[in-house]
């Protein structure tokens, strides 16, 4: 084989190299510009609008995953990569990926369980171990919220299918309950009457299930009135502030004691 042939095989080497490497380039920007284009226009269709957000977002980003994986594996086929290759490579990584990630596979199932069960949804406000607050958006690995002195916080799904889920906002209605504690010289009906009074004045208190006052508990210094109101959801703090303030105010505008706890110390001269 003398130069000429050797230059020659090189030449059309490299020719043939640069033309993968330039038909895989284009296949990567045309591919990324495509894979944003569906992910960006699939929440928007008028199909998916009945899907439950919560459910939206999470297809999203597992569509997003998806879509890449499928264009890695398009790019490396067109640079001439046997696929045997490929899928061990693939295999031997997904098995070293998959016990250094032992978390995020835990997190990205519990995203999963949470799309099939959902026991909560986009704009719920909830409560999760000590975090409370409104879901913002629940991906593949992580649930977002929002609490109420407007912070971010980021829950492991892992965490949260592990975990206690209150969800203050799944029922309509929510029941107050606020105590009163009083002197024992108080009269029982006339607490009671106070008290049934301050819940009529309660315009966002519901009448149906009807309000209730209980003589409740008899403590060391004092004796308890229970007083329950059903509210809806939105007004539930606005109801037990009302229940609370007017409470207080009238029973001390009827000369009624309310005790507080108090230490006699008894001195005693030899």
């Amino acid at each position: 084989m003398n130069w000429e042939q050797i230059l020659s095989k090189i030449v059309d080497t490299c020719v043939s190299v640069a033309g993968k490497l330039i038909l895989a380039l284009l296949v990567l920007v045309i591919g990324r510009l495509l894979i944003k284009f569906i992910i960006k226009i699939f929440p928007n269709g008028e199909k998916h609008n009945k899907i439950d957000p919560t459910a939206r977002t999470f297809i999203s980003s597992f569509m997003k995953i998806a879509l890449n994986c499928v264009l890695i594996v398009t790019i490396v086929a067109i640079l001439g990569v046997p696929m045997a290759s490929v899928i061990t490579v693939f295999a031997t990584a997904g098995a070293a990926i998959a016990l250094a990630v032992q978390g995020s596979f835990s997190n990205m199932m519990g995203g999963i369980m949470l799309l099939i069960f959902r026991p909560i949804a986009k704009g719920d406000f909830v409560e999760i171990s000590d975090k409370s607050g409104t879901v913002v958006e629940v991906g593949i690995f992580y649930t977002v919220l929002k609490t109420p002195d407007n912070l971010t916080v980021s829950v492991p799904n892992g965490t949260m299918t592990s975990s206690t889920i209150v969800n203050y906002s799944r029922e309509a209605n929510r029941r107050v309950q606020v105590l009163f504690d009083v002197s024992y010289d108080a009269d029982i009906e006339q607490v009671k009457k106070i008290l049934a009074e301050v819940v009529e004045g309660c315009e966002d208190g519901l009448k149906d299930p009807a309000p209730a006052i209980l003589f409740s508990a008899m403590n060391d210094s004092s004796v308890e009135f229970t007083v329950r109101v059903w509210a809806p959801a939105s007004k539930f703090f606005a109801v037990k502030e009302y229940l609370l303030t007017e409470g207080k105010r009238a029973i001390e505008n009827a000369n009624i004691e309310i005790p507080y706890n108090q230490l006699d110390v008894t001195i005693r001269n030899k």
